[in-house]
C-alpha cells in the first residue's frame, strides 16, 4: 500500500465544491470515481481544503492510499487521460504513511478577483466579480485590512451551517492591490472559517463603494457583529491557490508550485497598451496567464 500525493486544478464552475455530495457532481467524487476506474478499487482522497460548489483552485493538494502496480510519477498523466477537462492533475509523487495533505499543512492560501471594469469580459466572467457600478477605492479597501494579522476571532465572517468547534484562526498574510481594472485580494491563513473569505470580500466592496468606512468594517468584525455582516462576495472570484508545509517546494517540483499562482486571461487591458493586432496576439501567446500571487515559495 503506497501514499499518493497529488496537486490539481480545477474549475469550481462545474462542480458542488470538493467534497463529495449526495445529489451533485463534486470534484472529490469525480477523481475518486476515475480511480476505481483504473485501480477497480474503492479510494477515499483527502484534501488540503474544502473549496465550496463554483469556487476554482490552482493548487489544491490530495492524497489517497493504493495498493496498485503503477509508477507513482505516471499518474498524473493516468488520471488527465480519464478526468473531464475541467480537473487536472499537474504532478503525482509518493510520501510517507504519516503524511496528511491536510494535517501537515502549516497555511493555507486563497485569492479573490474582481473585475472593476465598466465594460464585460467574456474571458474573465468564469474567475472574477465583475462589480462595474463603481469604481473602488483600492486605497480605502487596504486601509480596512490594516489590524487583521494575526490570531483573532472571525465570528462575524463565518457564514451559518459550519461545523468548526471555533471561529478563531489566524491570518499570516492579507493583502489587497489593484492591476488596471482587476482588484486582486490575497489571503494566507491557518485556516478559513465557512465562507470566511467571500463575506470579508462583500465587506471590503462596501468600503470600496463608499457605503461603509474602514473603521466600520474593523468594528463589525472585532465585535462580532455578524448581523450586520449581510453581503457576501459570489464563488466564481474565489481560488484555492496552494497548502503550504515547510517541505511544499520539495515535495513538489518547484516549477509546478511556481505554476499555481492564480493567473488570469487578458489580465492587463490591451488597449491601453496599444491597437497594434501583431502586439496583441504576442502578449496573449506568452502572457495568457498572468498575474503572480505573492507566494512563499
Amino acid at each position: 500500500m503506497k501514499r499518493v500525493a497529488l496537486i490539481i486544478q480545477y474549475d469550481g464552475s462545474y462542480y458542488s465544491g470538493w467534497q463529495r455530495q449526495k445529489n451533485a457532481i463534486s470534484v472529490q467524487e469525480t477523481i475518486e470515481n476515475c480511480l476505481f476506474k483504473i485501480s477497480n478499487q474503492i479510494i477515499k482522497t483527502f484534501a488540503s481544503g474544502r473549496t465550496d460548489a463554483g469556487v476554482h483552485a490552482s493548487g489544491q493538494v490530495i492524497h489517497f492510499d493504493i495498493d496498485f502496480v503503477i509508477s507513482i510519477d505516471r499518474y498524473a498523466d493516468v488520471l488527465n487521460s480519464r478526468l473531464p477537462h475541467t480537473i487536472r492533475i499537474l504532478e503525482s509523487v509518493e510520501v510517507k504513511s504519516s503524511w496528511h495533505a491536510c494535517y501537515s499543512a502549516v497555511y493555507r492560501h486563497y485569492r479573490y478577483v474582481i473585475n472593476n471594469s465598466k465594460m464585460p469580459n467574456l474571458f474573465l466572467n468564469k474567475w472574477s466579480w465583475h462589480r462595474y457600478q463603481k469604481y473602488l477605492d483600492e486605497c480605502s479597501m487596504s486601509l480596512a485590512l490594516d489590524g487583521m494579522i494575526g490570531e483573532h476571532d472571525f465570528f462575524a465572517f463565518q457564514k451559518s451551517g459550519s461545523n468548526r468547534s471555533t471561529s478563531v484562526t489566524t491570518i499570516k498574510y492579507i493583502k489587497l492591490e489593484r492591476t488596471e481594472d482587476l482588484i486582486l485580494i490575497d489571503i494566507k491563513a491557518t485556516g478559513f472559517l465557512y465562507g470566511m473569505v467571500r463575506s470579508i470580500v462583500g465587506q471590503l466592496v462596501l468600503v470600496g463603494e463608499k457605503k461603509i468606512t474602514p473603521d466600520i468594517f474593523k468594528d463589525r468584525w472585532v465585535t462580532k457583529k455578524k448581523d450586520d455582516v449581510r453581503e457576501s462576495a459570489p464563488a466564481n472570484g474565489l481560488c484555492f491557490v496552494l497548502r503550504f508545509t515547510p517541505f511544499t517546494t520539495t515535495l513538489f517540483s518547484r516549477g509546478i508550485v511556481f505554476n499555481t499562482s492564480p493567473v488570469l486571461p487578458f489580465s492587463l487591458p490591451l488597449i491601453t497598451l496599444t491597437k497594434s493586432p501583431v502586439f496583441i496576439l504576442i502578449f496573449i501567446r506568452l502572457k495568457f496567464f498572468f498575474c503572480l500571487s505573492e507566494s512563499n515559495i
